[in-house]
């Protein structure tokens, strides 16, 4: 197989996730839209330093965490929501999502989907400000009239009970 077409079927595979990874981290759209295309330009670059025997997920986000940390430090003004051992554990967490079974990101993101909508009430409304609605804790304590303490372990309980949810949910496609 060509390098090109190696390329391509390996960025096909894990545009998504990198994506993800971006924006945990970058809120501006344009900047991780910017961020994207210097990763996957600087993967094509370098392709032939890449070891074929190792997964390609954890390659490209080291080259994105790099470009990411290389922005922040241009970028002193904007709040840091990162530093590199921040980078470190979002890449294992990603890597963590890869292994689960499920043959594509899509795939992963609908059982994701379907845990959500079966949490509890108070859960899944809180998971929901937080993320789909992207309102931070402090805004969601006033919202839902929780104190701040309340606000984390719900949040806290929903991730655990999500992480259950979706191991077992993608465990179960592994077995079908």
């Amino acid at each position: 197989m060509e390098a090109d077409q190696f390329f391509e079927i390996l960025v096909r595979e894990h545009a998504d996730m990198l994506m993800v990874y971006l924006r945990t981290v970058v809120r501006d759209p344009v900047t991780v839209d910017d961020l994207f295309q210097e990763t996957m330009l600087t993967a094509w670059r370098t392709i032939e330093r890449f070891d074929r025997e190792r997964p390609f997920g954890p390659w490209l986000r080291g080259i994105a965490g790099k470009l990411i940390l290389a922005w922040r430090r241009k970028s002193a003004s904007q709040p840091r929501l990162c530093d590199e051992q921040v980078l470190e554990q979002l890449d294992r967490r990603m890597s963590q999502v890869q292994r689960l079974n499920g043959d594509t990101f899509d795939e992963k993101l609908e059982a994701l989907r379907d845990c959500i909508r079966n949490l509890p009430e108070a859960y899944r409304q809180t998971i929901e400000l937080r993320y789909q609605e992207e309102m931070k804790p402090v805004s969601i304590t006033q919202h839902l009239k929780l104190n701040s303490e309340a606000v984390k372990k719900r949040l806290q309980r929903a991730r655990i009970m999500l992480l259950e949810c979706l191991t077992g949910k993608l465990a179960s496609v592994g077995t079908k």
